[in-house]
């Protein structure tokens, strides 16, 4: 009797197909970017020096390959324009990211007590801003905003304000634009995990005792913390890099480090130090997936 063929051939291949995929459209461009990010700036085309030639042999690629410097590292690491960036960036999404946590959270939170005919719906409206242009709803957000915009119009019909108040070009703009494009990243991850729990959980918490803020802080709270971690990525991660909403929302005085690359790449040509800040950009966002990864790892583990 011949055993059965665990590996067929459209197991192998769809088991290899993400790994090509990742090959293809992730890696291979990252080398490219590592190898400008060792690169020097050049008056040329393209505006960086060694160009690999692979047709002038394999000794010129050797002699291409002791070209390579490491300068532009030393010169982010020296230069205050890109420290200050980084820590913006860094220091923006943080403080993004706990606000859509705590903006988020009772969304999800709200969604998840509602009765099965009405969940649906709330999901709808909560992905329907995905209908829409992102560059469309943040060109939106400087009609709301700015002197003669919708904002300061309500604020002054309702007698809180006397003059319009400059919303444009402030941190304020950013961390409103920012929130309401991002929201749905955190609440999706949040209601997924906490539309999972047992509700007998939370009634056997109350039959022992615990008041409802108790149970949700040691019983809720803990079963959601996958989704926390995932919407917490979600939002974290994009918001660092970000660049649309800044540069329409925020002032110019302050740059972030999605601002700054593009700056090098287009203003200046500078796409060896852009390239080096995209590298150290990754390096830095590595730390965070594989901590959420290991808690995974432990999550799983223990409810083995």
């Amino acid at each position: 009797m011949s055993r059965p063929r665990i590996f067929t051939r459209p197991a192998r291949l769809a088991a290899i197909l993400p790994y090509a995929w990742l090959l293809a459209l992730f890696l291979t461009p990252f080398l490219f970017i590592i190898r400008m990010s060792l690169s020097m700036t050049a008056v040329a085309q393209p505006p960086y020096a060694p160009v690999f030639d692979i047709t002038a042999g394999w000794s010129a690629v050797i002699e291409a390959l002791g070209q390579l410097s490491g300068d532009n590292f030393a010169l982010l690491i020296s230069d205050s324009l890109y420290l200050f960036a980084g820590l913006r960036s860094l220091t923006v999404a943080a403080v993004s990211t706990a606000l859509l946590l705590l903006i988020g959270y009772p969304v999800a939170y709200a969604m998840t007590r509602l009765s099965r005919r009405w969940q649906p719906i709330a999901l709808m409206l909560v992905v329907v801003p995905f209908w829409t242009s992102f560059l469309i709803r943040v060109y939106a957000w400087i009609n709301i905003l700015q002197k003669d915009g919708l904002l300061n119009g309500a604020l002054r019909a309702f007698h809180v304000i006397e003059t319009p108040l400059a919303w444009l070009a402030t941190d304020t703009a950013m961390y409103l634009g920012i929130v309401y494009s991002y929201l749905p990243f955190m609440i999706l991850p949040l209601y997924a995990a906490m539309e999972k729990m047992d509700a007998s959980l939370i009634e056997a918490a109350a039959d022992l005792g615990c008041s409802r803020l108790k149970a949700f802080w040691l019983v809720t709270l803990p079963l959601s913390r996958p989704g926390i971690g995932a919407g917490a990525l979600l939002c974290f991660i994009p918001v660092v890099g970000e660049f649309v909403i800044p540069d329409l929302l925020a002032g110019s005085d302050r740059l972030m480090i999605g601002q700054t690359v593009w700056l090098e790449f287009f203003t200046n040509r500078d796409w060896s130090v852009a390239s080096a800040m995209a590298v150290v950009l990754l390096v830095l966002l590595i730390g965070p997936l594989l901590m959420y990864e290991k808690m995974q790892r432990r999550a799983l583990e223990r409810g083995a």
